[in-house]
């Protein structure tokens, strides 16, 4: 969570508004309607984020809107931060539990950053025993608020650990990429 290591409730909902949907841009009006909070604090973080690099504003017409910071150094991490927390990623770890025995959970890196090269790529691998309704309903709600199609793949451990054996193409595709481990040890994974 979030909140395990910033103090500031504001800025803790603004950066969920932000790492939720990393590539939009949010006017003022917005953030405040979003976070419920009050536009004072709203524009007291807004300015702490810029200040520091995290986020960039941008002046159109009599408006101000800003947005996440790419050329930020640690823009990536706070992404894979926001996987972790945001969406998705905090369902699977929150509920991990009632998902079954799972080994590893990932998100695909291109999944993170919202990018959609190949239709057919895998956003979101789990490997263990799962209780597949339990994951279905959970991409089915990320699906509807992000508005798209998640593609994902449950395997047992005994499957992925034949098809890596065998170099499949499928499973070496998915492991080849960037992703963000939200349960297991990657470098278990990719041993």
């Amino acid at each position: 969570m979030l909140s395990d290591f910033i103090t500031s409730q504001s800025r803790i909902k603004l950066l969920t508004v932000f790492l939720t949907s990393p590539y939009e841009m949010f006017h003022v009006r917005e953030l405040v309607r979003r976070t419920g909070d009050e536009i004072n604090a709203v524009r007291r973080e807004l300015a702490f984020l810029e200040k520091k690099g995290i986020l960039t504003k941008e002046p159109r017409a009599n408006r101000v809107y800003y947005s996440l910071n790419k050329s930020y150094p640690f823009y990536f991490d706070l992404l894979k931060l926001g996987a972790k927390t945001v969406g998705l990623g905090a369902d699977i770890i929150k509920n991990r539990v009632k998902l079954g025995k799972i080994k590893y959970a990932m998100l695909s890196g291109a999944f993170v950053r919202r990018l959609k090269d190949n239709p057919e790529q895998v956003d979101f691998l789990l490997v263990g025993t799962v209780v597949l309704p339990e994951v279905a309903l959970l991409v089915r709600n990320e699906e509807a608020r992000l508005g798209t199609e998640i593609n994902y793949t449950v395997m047992t451990d005994d499957e992925f650990d034949f098809r890596k054996k065998r170099n499949d193409p499928f499973v070496k595709s998915i492991l080849s990429g960037s992703r963000v481990m939200l349960l297991g040890d990657e470098e278990n994974l990719l041993a």
